[in-house]
């Protein structure tokens, strides 16, 4: 850390691998404003949480989360009640494909919605901080208008791997455009639900955080939708859930590099994965497409949550020792350069939260009719798990991946009691967080998929809000009516004036 251009005698980050506070030492300021500069002297991927400086050399910082949240409040100026953000119908948590099209449907049934997501961009798996394309199905022959959200959302275009697989083709503002132009919908990106107030298994509000500020805000709610992917509202809920601790998929930091024209160097990333004397994908041969494609993954035996950075950074550890070895030990690719990372990981398994169903891979081989069929499928059975070619010597720690498919007579109905929880009365889910298991999961987690799920979970919000019930009520009561508006499916208006003047105003 730098003080007006002064580097600190301490160097930061080599007490330990886990979240600390680290003793800075003592300095003098006798001004009212310093300039604090971090410099990273790893060159990659260097962070800290937060700078602390205090006048009591004999003080520590508080060492649990609870006790440094607290802290941060009260030093910021917080109040520990968080503000109150209003009343809505549904709140909505998670902004991939899942989330926005549940925030969008309930929305054009007349639901007013909070649309909560902590990234400044929505699209999930599918926007520029991770890009990657959609797959599955839309417009499935029982009901063919479920999946115009989806459509309404898609990317013009798409690039595979490589240096062609750009930020733009992932239409950022085309998504947020789409939602901007919603007026029942209030936004709320760069906040991060992580708090929930229950009462009778109900949640009675939503709690997130401003990613950038800290500011907490509260958001009461008839109905919630859990799009986190990981389940973490229905978690923090007390809903029953499921998770493959060891054997489920990874996660993936897609990166690429490209042709510079002229020699480029690269430093030696000694603490990155020694891989002098391993084989991974493209340095047998020198291709090039074969580095930063989906199968660079890892973490499959690690929880997928509580070690999510771990996980991240040992895919940021695999491609840096790949490319350290391919420049500065195989002397290849003089000319090229890493050209961009994900600093986002792309997630595949998690929690996967219960419904009064719990879709099955046997569900799907013998083709079981579900009268409240609602979703089709559009994807085989497609699990990954280490390749057993690049595993020796990373046993427990693989970072490349093989995918394993298994095909089921499709298209598959999936039930609609899949898509909201069995003890939690007002929580419904969308994504790769419903309830199936993790055999299932290979075949539903693709996200047109889980768009599709999330215009039904709007639809099913409206006639929530219209009998005054909750999901199993919707399934109970009032089937007939739900088959209904399925068949009509979500009203979709692209050419609506504030669409189009929104877009105009980019």
């Amino acid at each position: 850390m730098l003080l007006d251009g002064k580097a600190l005698s301490t160097v930061f980050g080599k007490e330990g691998v886990d979240w600390h506070w680290q003793d800075g030492g003592e300095i003098t300021i006798d001004k009212k404003q310093v300039t604090i500069t971090l410099h990273d002297l790893t060159g990659f991927e260097g962070r800290c949480d937060a700078i602390l400086f205090c006048n009591d050399p004999k003080w520590t910082p508080p060492g649990t989360v609870k006790e440094t949240n607290a802290l941060r409040r009260r030093l910021l100026g917080f109040s520990e009640k968080p503000t109150d953000a209003g009343g809505y119908d549904l709140v909505v948590v998670g902004g991939g494909i899942a989330g926005t099209c549940a925030a969008v449907s309930a929305s054009r049934n007349g639901l007013k919605v909070a649309f909560i997501q902590d990234r400044p961009v929505l699209g999930g798996n599918n926007s520029s901080e991770v890009r990657v394309w959609l797959n599955g199905q839309t417009n499935g022959k029982n009901y063919p208008r479920i999946g115009d959200v989806v459509n309404e959302l898609e990317p013009k275009k798409r690039s595979h791997y490589g240096p062609s697989n750009t930020a733009e083709l992932y239409e950022d503002a085309h998504k947020e455009a789409v939602v901007r132009a919603e007026q029942n919908i209030s936004l709320f990106l760069n906040y991060r639900g992580n708090g929930v107030e229950t009462k009778d298994n109900r949640i009675t509000a939503v709690i997130a955080q401003n990613i950038v500020t800290g500011e907490r805000f509260r958001f009461s709610t008839k109905w919630v939708a859990d799009c986190t992917g990981d389940g973490g509202i229905g978690f923090l809920a007390g809903a029953d859930f499921d998770m493959t601790k060891e054997g489920h998929m990874g996660s993936c930091n897609l990166w690429n590099v490209k042709d510079a024209g002229e020699p480029v160097s690269f430093p030696r990333c000694p603490w990155a994965l020694d891989l002098s004397k391993k084989p991974f994908p493209g340095r047998k041969d020198g291709d090039i497409g074969k580095l930063g494609g989906w199968y660079w993954e890892s973490g499959f035996d690690h929880d997928p949550i509580q070690n999510r950075e771990y996980i991240r950074d040992w895919n940021f550890r695999a491609m840096y020792g790949a490319w350290d070895c391919l420049k500065n030990g195989d002397k290849k690719l003089p000319n090229h350069k890493l050209n961009w990372a994900a600093h986002i990981a792309g997630q595949r398994e998690s929690r996967r939260l219960l419904g009064p169903v719990i879709l099955s891979k046997e569900d799907l081989v013998k083709q079981r009719p579900w009268e409240d069929g609602c979703v089709v499928t559009g994807w085989d059975m497609d699990l990954h798990l280490p390749d057993p070619s690049y595993v020796k010597g990373f046993e427990g720690d693989a970072f490349i991946s093989k995918d394993y498919h298994e095909k089921y007579p499709m298209p598959h109905w999936l039930p609609f009691r899949i898509l909201y929880s069995r003890n939690i009365e007002n929580l419904f889910m969308a994504g790769r967080n419903v309830s199936v298991t993790h055999e299932a999961l290979g075949s539903v987690r693709v996200m047109r998929t889980g768009g599709l799920m999330g215009e039904v979970v709007g639809l099913a919000a409206a006639l929530c809000k219209k009998h005054d019930t909750d999901p199993h009520g919707v399934f109970k009561n009032h089937l007939t009516e739900f088959r209904d508006l399925l068949t009509r499916g979500v009203n979709t208006s692209p050419n609506k004036p504030e669409f189009l003047q929104w877009i105009e105003g980019l």
